[in-house]
């Protein structure tokens, strides 16, 4: 769970700690006084975007600490080399210039890998999850959430995969009989054209190489005759291997007289022999040098037309090769076009056979768990005081697809002896808020994620409507912590840990604080909440009420 938050200039926050409890968690304050910021500095540290606008005017930069306890030896550690520690910190730092750093347990890792971590310690739900549950395209993702059968969905994926690709195969193959010959016809041409330069796998660097030889010949020779005679020597002087000679003897002669000169003969004979073969080498490439015009030019044409080879298919003749092999096979394809795509029609009819039969189990499955949702969600819409709605899930074929075979929506009646109609043309605000807190405390069954915050998803209901979300909240409060932005008075009144989000200005510059509430800050807050500024005997009264019931 979230024990503590820690948030440096953040918007109007310049500086605070905030610690939570285990259990029903309210962060309540005047519009404007930065809840929404709590929440932002929440998601940061979650991996989710963060800006620099998020940044506190005057600085350079912003930073959250998240401090979590008892968090599960999840994967995710060992997956990217994280030292794991049931007391997990998450640090994250927003610079002005764009640039995010993030920790955690003081290992640094990146925004995406921070991401993947954050949706197993936290669900946030928003008054945006409210338009989630409007679209029907995310129905499907709901229920599937649901039912948690993830090997069903991937063995259909992968037999799917298989229909995708036959039928990507089959529409390549597919042209028709004008654009075929078109085809066919520039194919022969370029592989009469490869083919007649008769390549040779790196022949063009060969030549390359030769090239180089032909069109410095002369400065090779001069170079190797001077070689040569510096190491043999010439007409007026002796070379290096004739004196290294002479050197040789003079010591081997010393070291018949002495020890001392053994090691030092021996390795000038060895600079000797090296020498010796040193100028052997030279002298037979000097030697074996020719130089032809007639060969420089029958080159230079050889390698115009591999140039003009490779403008069109490729950068060396390798390559210029294997696009010959290439446009051989192409062609072989379209010459046999019709007996390949009987083959692969056949292989489609039965790659689609064996999608059905995985895409059948799965809409059973799917509608065994609809059946159980549809009941899970009926007795959360009850205890939210809302026992004559209708909710149901309904299914319709449509053509494979990634997904499956079935298209789902929710369709409900919010009132006795209406028909059931689609979720987003029945519903009204409160209604809404509290068939989403439904699924939302149906779905969170399914997941092992210790912390759920709620942002204000109580707007639009009040009344008897709303002690009954509060009573809900309360009881999920019961197994998983729950934070929740609230201005309702009856969820405020059953929070374990009350906590004020406040604003006021010094010395010209708006500052916004949080406030853990003992029983008597609870009591001005809920007053505060119940009959706005004004506060009167009355709502303290009620106030007071409030809280000694609950």
């Amino acid at each position: 769970m979230l024990s503590l938050l820690h948030i440096e200039n953040i918007a109007v926050i310049e500086c605070c700690d905030i610690s939570f409890d285990s259990g029903f968690n309210i962060l309540t304050g005047e519009t404007g006084a930065g809840k929404s910021i709590v929440i932002d500095a929440i998601s940061a540290i979650l991996g989710e975007r963060a800006y620099r606008d998020m940044i506190r005017t005057g600085t350079d930069k912003a930073s959250v600490r998240a401090v979590f306890t008892d968090v599960p030896k999840l994967q995710w550690f060992e997956d990217n080399g994280v030292e794991y520690d049931p007391e997990t910190v998450i640090q994250r730092d927003i610079h002005l210039d764009g640039k995010n750093i993030c920790r955690v347990n003081g290992s640094l890792v990146s925004v995406t890998i921070l991401r993947k971590l954050g949706i197993q310690l936290i669900n946030i739900h928003g008054q945006h999850d409210s338009a989630s549950l409007f679209d029907e395209n995310n129905h499907l993702q709901f229920l599937d959430d649901f039912a948690s059968n993830q090997a069903l969905r991937e063995d259909y994926l992968y037999k799917y995969e298989a229909v995708d690709a036959l039928r990507r195969e089959i529409r390549r193959m597919t042209m028709d009989e004008s654009e075929k010959l078109r085809r066919m016809e520039t194919l022969r041409y370029q592989i009469e054209e490869i083919s007649k330069a008769a390549l040779e796998p790196g022949e063009d660097e060969q030549l390359e190489e030769r090239r180089k030889i032909l069109q410095n010949a002369e400065k090779l020779s001069d170079g190797m005759d001077a070689a040569v005679e510096c190491l043999y020597g010439g007409d007026d002087s002796d070379g290096a291997a004739t004196l290294l000679a002479q050197a040789e003897r003079e010591l081997a002669r010393l070291a018949k007289y002495t020890d001392a000169f053994t090691q030092i003969h021996a390795q000038v004979a060895d600079l000797m022999y090296q020498v010796q073969d040193a100028a052997e080498t030279v002298r037979d490439a000097r030697d074996g040098l020719s130089y032809s015009a007639e060969e420089l030019e029958r080159i230079e044409d050889r390698l115009d037309v591999i140039h003009r080879l490779r403008r069109k298919y490729g950068v060396t003749c390798i390559d210029i090769l294997e696009y010959l092999e290439n446009a051989k096979r192409e062609l072989d394809e379209i010459e046999f076009a019709d007996d390949h795509l009987e083959r692969l029609k056949k292989k489609l009819q039965k790659a689609e056979q064996t999608a059905w039969e995985a895409a059948k189990l799965l809409r059973e499955n799917r509608k065994t768990t609809a059946q159980t949702l549809q009941t899970r969600i009926l007795q959360e819409l009850a205890q939210l005081d809302m026992p004559r709605v209708q909710f149901s899930c309904e299914f319709a074929e449509i053509p494979l697809s990634s997904n499956g075979a079935d298209a789902v929506a929710f369709y409900m009646s919010a009132n006795a002896g209406e028909a059931l109609k689609p979720l987003s043309k029945v519903a009204s605000g409160g209604e809404l808020a509290r068939i989403m807190l439904a699924m939302k405390n149906v779905l969170a069954e399914q997941d092992k994620v210790a912390t759920l915050i709620f942002d204000e998803v109580d707007t639009g209901v009040s009344g008897r409507a709303a002690q009954k979300v509060a009573e809900k909240l309360r009881s999920v409060a019961k197994s998983k912590q729950v934070l929740c932005v609230t201005h309702l008075p009856q969820l405020a009144a059953l929070a374990t840990t009350h906590l004020l989000i406040a604003k006021a200005e010094r010395s010209g510059r708006t500052f916004t604080t949080v406030t853990p509430l003992d029983l008597e800050g609870r009591k001005q807050e809920l007053a505060r909440i119940i009959g706005g500024t004004n506060i009167t005997e009355t709502t303290l009264k009620s106030a007071g009420e409030m809280l000694r019931v609950n």
